[in-house]
């Protein structure tokens, strides 16, 4: 992200200053996450954002079909797409620590190397064509992905999965969200 982007005005909202509709969606967060991450208090400041995102998101990881690691293949995967640098170390620190995704497959997304996992492979490839074709795929993009082991229905979960991290992606965008220290170790240079 560039320094010369615009940056919102709005100050993070804390446990301390949430209003009535703030205050339970960041004591979610913290109940989730043992903290509160600082995208989730910029987020908040329209609760229904930051609702939105967390519906999606639980949806995502109950519903879409995929395991641990590959949510975290297509999260990642999105997140490097949208050069979004915060949700890039967040997921791949959770890819690390809950996800238990192998860090050879996590680094070659991030650098943009050769996944050494065929069938990741073929998911992270179709997450990025179903980015950049916004959800036109050609036919035989389609196939390759299904052909790779998926259904349809995992091509559902991978649009739900581009809406949330849209909404996360922008948002840590324009509010030039700082990562937090958990992720830092996990912190892309050229996000």
């Amino acid at each position: 992200m560039s320094k010369n982007t615009f940056k919102i005005d709005l100050n993070p909202v804390t446990l301390e200053n949430a209003d009535e509709q703030q205050k339970p969606l960041l004591e979610r967060a913290k109940k989730a996450n043992g903290m509160i991450p600082n995208m989730y208090n910029n987020m908040v400041n329209l609760p229904g954002l930051q609702d939105t995102y967390d519906t999606g998101y639980a949806h995502f990881r109950k519903e879409a079909g995929f395991t641990p690691a590959e949510q975290e293949v297509v999260f990642v995967t999105v997140s490097i797409a949208n050069s979004c640098g915060y949700c890039i170390a967040a997921h791949s620190f959770l890819a690390d620590n809950v996800s238990k995704t192998p860090v050879e497959v996590t680094n070659a997304i991030r650098e943009g190397k050769e996944i050494p996992d065929a069938k990741l492979k073929a998911l992270s490839k179709f997450t990025r064509i179903m980015f950049d074709s916004r959800g036109n795929p050609s036919p035989e993009e389609a196939k390759a992905f299904l052909d790779a082991g998926y259904s349809e229905k995992n091509i559902l979960g991978i649009i739900l999965a581009l809406s949330v991290k849209t909404l996360s992606n922008y948002a840590n965008h324009i509010f030039h969200t700082e990562i937090d220290e958990a992720f830092s170790g996990r912190i892309l240079e050229k996000a």
